[in-house]
This record gives structure tokens, C-alpha cells and sequence, in this order.
């Protein structure tokens, strides 16, 4: 017989042991569903191809059309999820995303297949504005630096595994059931939802007009950066377009209380220092996954397999740093966390870019664990940071400006990378020129972080600082 659903919880208080665990299970595995398919998809695109008869080019769709959703949506989710309350829009999310999968699976034609992927990533940004917003009611404030790091540590382990999955998918069945697995999963995930705390939305306004303004720019900028340095003048028509829908959206926006674009956030100048520091660093990620493929088998000649796995210790090292910066960050400023990560990603970038070619390529083994443990270092007390510096009524807000500077971020290194092989006519050097430049963005993100320590954090101010919400501990 079914249960009745769990009672509302107080925002300040934590879930109960069991009723947490179940509440974790629910909010982790959402985020499974939706970085992995986002992954899963990129191996397929091949046999997409032939089966819908497309050229691979028009293929390329299933993945942009996806992550175009998904930046599109994500500021609008955490505005939603304040409005009508988080477990209800990431309730929400997921049903459509589950929904939306059941579509990819049915998909005829490939404008099917891309519209189901649209929907697909509007569930899925709800999921990822939403879900890092509940773990602050989920978890007491002293345990929810050590929660972000497991929630960092999903995800770095679903990127890495996203290939493989699909890969293992496509030997026994046909590409089809890269989406209909999810089915199941987010059925079970909806039933989980209910040990979610029911936080009750406010009232706040949310301007269509500024939606669609929102929407136009993300959706400009995206398909922008992707053609313009194949279609110079559309791509250019494009960021133009992106930066006067960006311009109109924040003089639209100025002023309200609860700012689609979280303005009233971005004041504080921790959290926007924690914002730029994570632009910079992912940009700095992007530019280097797409660099180093090119470099480790035109520059060092090595196959496309033995490449695969020089690339394979950089999330695993990443999901080793992230529940030990988690648990670090509970106990220490977190802006000597991120500039150490920091550091130690643009050491491991500098050293990858400066090996001499034709010597032994085993070293960049070391340089892909030193990169990978850096950026595990610098992302969970980053998003910590983010979180925290925010009244609990605006982490909708928050958890959208947290997944907005990741998805720039990747878009902005995706363009360094094709400007610079436009630009650079040698296939050794443009890589190795991706990677100084990804090194010398992600020491610019460390240092940043510095810059929100304040003068006195000594051992007697984080004694102080009490709470996890405190400002000393929190920066």
C-alpha cells in the first residue's frame, strides 16, 4: 500500500537520517541520468547517422540541440523551482526528461529525435539547477561541503563513464536504447522524489519577456560560437544578436527583487568572484579535453585508443579530490582550496604543453592526475562557496548561476580550441597552444579565488566562524 507523501520540512532544518539517504538517492541519481546522456549519445552519433540516413554533420544536432536546452533553461528552472518549490520543478524535470527519453528511443527522422533531445535537456536543466539547491536542505550546514564533493564526484564519474556505458549499449542492442534505459531509472528516481524536503516556493514574478530575451541569448551565443569560424559573418551576425538580447535582458531585469539573472547575487562579491573564478576554469577544462586528443596523436603519435586512455586518470583523479576538497571545505577557507586547485590544474596543463615531443609520453600520465586532482580541488569549495554566500530563499538562483558558468565556460573553451586550429596551421602547435592558454585561464580562476580570502582568516576566525554559512570559513 502506498505511503503518504513525506511532510514539508523546515527550511532550516536537515532530513532524518534514512529520510536523507533517500533523498540523496533520488537527487544523485537524477544527476546520473542527465550527465550521462549527455555522454552516452556522442559514441552513437556514427550509427544515428546511417540508420536515420543523415549526413554526420546533421547529427552533430543530437548533441547540440541537447546542451542548447540545457544552458537555455537553467536560470529559468531555478526561477521556477523558487516560485513553485524545488521538489516540484525537479519533480518536474525529471518526469519530462523520462518522458523526453521515451520520444529519443521512438524517434523516426532525426528532426524527432533532435525536438525529443530539446525536451530531454529542458528536464535536465531543472535536474542540475535544482538538485545541488535541495542538498542545502537536505544536509545539516556542517556536512554540505562533504555532500557538493559526492555531488562533484557523481559527475565525474558519469562523464568518464558516459563512453563506455555507451559503447557496452551499442555491442548488445541498437542505438534506441541509449535512451530507453532511462525509462526505468527515472520512474524509480520520481518515487525516491518524495523523501525530498517540500520546501514551499515565494512569490516572486517571473517576466516572459525576460525569458525569451534569456533564451535568445544563451541560444545566439551557443550556435554563434559553434559557426564562427566556419561562417565568419553568421557567427558574428550571432554574438551580436547574443549580446544585445544580454544587454536588453538585464536592463529588463535591474531592479526586481528576484532577478532572472541573479544581479542581486552577483553584488556580493564573494559569489561573484566564486562565478568568474568558475568561467575561467572550465573554460580552461573544455580547451584542454578538446587540445589534448589532437596533441597525444598528432604530436606524440599515438593511436586513438592509447589517447582514450591517457585521458582516463583526469576524472578519476577528479573524483578522488572531490570528496576530500568537500570534506576540507567544512573545515577550511575555501579560497585557499579553489587557488590551490587552481594552481595545480594550470601546473598540469604547463607541463602537458611543454613536454618535448618524441620523448616518452608516459609522464603526461602524471600530468593528467595533477590536473584531474586540481580541478576536483577547485570545483567542489568553488560551488560550496557559490551556495553558500546566498540567502537559502535565492539557491534556485544559486544552483542556475552554478550550471551557467560551467556550460559558458565549456562553450567559451570549445571556441578558443576552434579559433586557435583556424588560426595555427600546424596540428602540433594549435594543441599545445590550447593547453598553455587553458593553463594560464585556470591560474587566473585559482588566483581569483585569493582575492575573496579575507585579510584575517587565521586559525582563531575559522574557530569562530561556527556555522557553515559563516562568512570566514564560507570565502
Amino acid at each position: 500500500m502506498p505511503q503518504p507523501a513525506a511532510p514539508p520540512s523546515p527550511p532550516s532544518e536537515a532530513l532524518p537520517i534514512r529520510r536523507r539517504i533517500a533523498a540523496v538517492a533520488s537527487i544523485l541519481t537524477a544527476i546520473v541520468l542527465v550527465v550521462l546522456d549527455g555522454a552516452v549519445a556522442n559514441i552513437a552519433l556514427p550509427t544515428i547517422a546511417d540508420t536515420l540516413g543523415v549526413a554526420p554533420a546533421d547529427s552533430v544536432w543530437v548533441i547540440t540541440g541537447y546542451q542548447l536546452a540545457l544552458v537555455v533553461a537553467l536560470l529559468p528552472a531555478g526561477a521556477l523551482g523558487e516560485r513553485l518549490g524545488y521538489r516540484t520543478v525537479f519533480a518536474g524535470g525529471v518526469l519530462l526528461f523520462t518522458a523526453a527519453s521515451a520520444g529519443c528511443a521512438l524517434a523516426p527522422t532525426l528532426p524527432w529525435l533532435v525536438a525529443a533531445r530539446l525536451m530531454q535537456g529542458l528536464g535536465g536543466a531543472a535536474v542540475m539547477a535544482l538538485a545541488v539547491a535541495l542538498l542545502r536542505f537536505v544536509y545539516p550546514p556542517r556536512l554540505l561541503g562533504a555532500a557538493i564533493g559526492w555531488n562533484a564526484l557523481v559527475i565525474a564519474l558519469s562523464s568518464a563513464a558516459g563512453p563506455t556505458v555507451g559503447a557496452a549499449i551499442l555491442a548488445v542492442a541498437p542505438w534506441p536504447f541509449l535512451f530507453a534505459v532511462n525509462i526505468p531509472i527515472g520512474a524509480i528516481v520520481l518515487l525516491t522524489a518524495r523523501a525530498l524536503p517540500a520546501v514551499e516556493g515565494m512569490e516572486r514574478r517571473i517576466d516572459p519577456v525576460s525569458v525569451a530575451l534569456n533564451a535568445g541569448f544563451f541560444a545566439a551565443l551557443v550556435i554563434g560560437a559553434e559557426t564562427i569560424a566556419s561562417r565568419l559573418g553568421l557567427g558574428a551576425a550571432l554574438m551580436l544578436a547574443a549580446a544585445a538580447c544580454l544587454a536588453g535582458l538585464i536592463r529588463r531585469e535591474r531592479g526586481q527583487e528576484a532577478p532572472l539573472v541573479p544581479l542581486d547575487l552577483l553584488r556580493d562579491r564573494s559569489f561573484r568572484l566564486s562565478v568568474v573564478a568558475s568561467v575561467l576554469c572550465f573554460t580552461g577544462q573544455m580547451a584542454s579535453t578538446v587540445a589534448l586528443p589532437f596533441y597525444l596523436q598528432h604530436g606524440l603519435g599515438q593511436d586513438a585508443f592509447t589517447a582514450g586512455l591517457f585521458l582516463v586518470p583526469w576524472p578519476l583523479a577528479t573524483a578522488v579530490a572531490a570528496p576530500i576538497a568537500g570534506r576540507l571545505s567544512d573545515r577550511l577557507a575555501t579560497g585557499w582550496l579553489c587557488a590551490s586547485g587552481g594552481v595545480l590544474l594550470a601546473a598540469g596543463l604547463a607541463l602537458s604543453a611543454i613536454w618535448p615531443l618524441g620523448r616518452d609520453p608516459l609522464p603526461l600520465l602524471a600530468f593528467m592526475v595533477i590536473s584531474g586532482f586540481g580541478f576536483g580541488l577547485f570545483q567542489t569549495p568553488n560551488n560550496r562557496n557559490m551556495l553558500l554566500t546566498v540567502p537559502k530563499a535565492r539557491s534556485g538562483a544559486a544552483g542556475g548561476m552554478q550550471g551557467t558558468a560551467r556550460l559558458v565556460g565549456q562553450t567559451a573553451g570549445a571556441v578558443i580550441m576552434t579559433l586557435l586550429f583556424s588560426l595555427v596551421s600546424s596540428p602540433v602547435d594549435a594543441p599545445r597552444t590550447g593547453l598553455a592558454v587553458a593553463a594560464a585561464l585556470t591560474l587566473a580562476g585559482g588566483l581569483a579565488s585569493l582575492l575573496r580570502v579575507p585579510a584575517r582568516a587565521g586559525a582563531a576566525g575559522l574557530a569562530a566562524a561556527g556555522a557553515a554559512d559563516a562568512p570566514i570559513r564560507n570565502r
